[in-house]
């Protein structure tokens, strides 16, 4: 049963990584349209879907009482703001740069993201790092750092990406909802924001609704089920499998990424950043090999103690 329950999960957590490491071929669909707005409906839809899975999974009396419980714990409401605008800010940034052709450089982000995620637990939570983990941090440094000196210029997007949703999964420790409840929340933060936009959109007679075809409106509907569905079987996944297996399922998203920058929609790659990369796959494998065996003894340890 256990072994079962662990396949099904590594295949939920799986499938939402894969379907994350093709959204960028959906956003291309869509890139005649202002990445605002894109993102303005993406929030809003996902909004209205998290809804209709709220009600669907008779889970709309928690959602209600969560909401109550921010009136009276208002650090928890804090840190709920502060995960919508990472998130969204997130999503305008990844949304700008696959439209943009810099698919490659958005792989590069959400590869370097734990290695960040490590940063920020010993900046803010004051964890301490091990030996493999310095490692991984100073590999992963150097192949920034040849990046930065081969281009010329800092890669922004790779580290405002990783940055955004580092930071957005270490509020959302403090927030501790339900994975549904939480992302209706997030939404519900941030939709009158993106209301607002559309409202202004349509008023200008600029909206994508009033100019473009059947085909393109409902690609942006579609946007929000496109952002919900991998986040829900991530979190039924997340559930079932153990946190090492997980660290290693998580790069099917980049590198799906950068197959498809590099393949099908013949991104620039150069010897310079094979080489980049090659140190922050390093970095990774390091991290994720130290992680693995710091579980396995960790649970040597606790099946010894009984």
């Amino acid at each position: 049963m256990i072994k079962n329950e662990t396949q099904l999960g590594a295949l939920y957590a799986g499938f939402s990584y894969f379907i994350w490491g093709l959204l960028p071929i959906y956003w291309k669909l869509l890139d005649d349209i202002n990445e605002k707005e894109i993102l303005a409906n993406r929030i809003f839809w996902s909004f209205i879907f998290m809804l209709l899975i709220l009600l669907f999974t008779k889970k709309w009396g928690l959602f209600l009482y969560t909401i109550k419980g921010f009136a009276r714990n208002k650090k928890q409401l804090y840190a709920l703001i502060f995960a919508s605008i990472m998130i969204s800010g997130n999503w305008y940034i990844y949304i700008w740069a696959v439209n943009n052709g810099h698919i490659v450089d958005s792989s590069l982000g959400y590869y370097i993201n734990p290695l960040v995620s490590i940063l920020l637990g010993m900046i803010v939570l004051k964890e301490k790092l091990s030996l493999y983990q310095y490692i991984s941090f100073g590999l992963a440094a150097i192949g920034v750092l040849i990046i930065t000196i081969s281009l010329g210029r800092f890669p922004w997007i790779a580290i405002a990406l990783a940055l955004s949703f580092g930071l957005y999964g270490l509020v959302k420790k403090m927030i501790n909802v339900d994975s549904s409840v939480g992302l209706a929340l997030e939404t519900l933060a941030i939709t009158p924001v993106a209301v607002i936009y559309m409202v202004h959109l349509f008023v200008q007679g600029t909206n994508a609704f009033q100019e473009a075809g059947v085909g393109t409106i409902w690609l942006l509907i579609g946007g929000g089920a496109a952002t919900a569905v991998p986040l829900l079987y991530f979190a039924k996944g997340a559930q079932k499998i153990p946190l090492s297996l997980l660290g290693f399922l998580q790069y099917i998203a980049p590198t799906l990424m950068l197959l498809l920058g590099i393949f099908v929609y013949h991104e620039h790659f150069s010897k310079v950043q094979l080489i980049s990369f090659l140190f922050i796959w390093s970095a990774l494998m390091i991290y994720s090999l130290s992680k693995t065996k710091f579980l396995s003894e960790k649970r040597l340890k606790e099946n010894q103690a009984l």
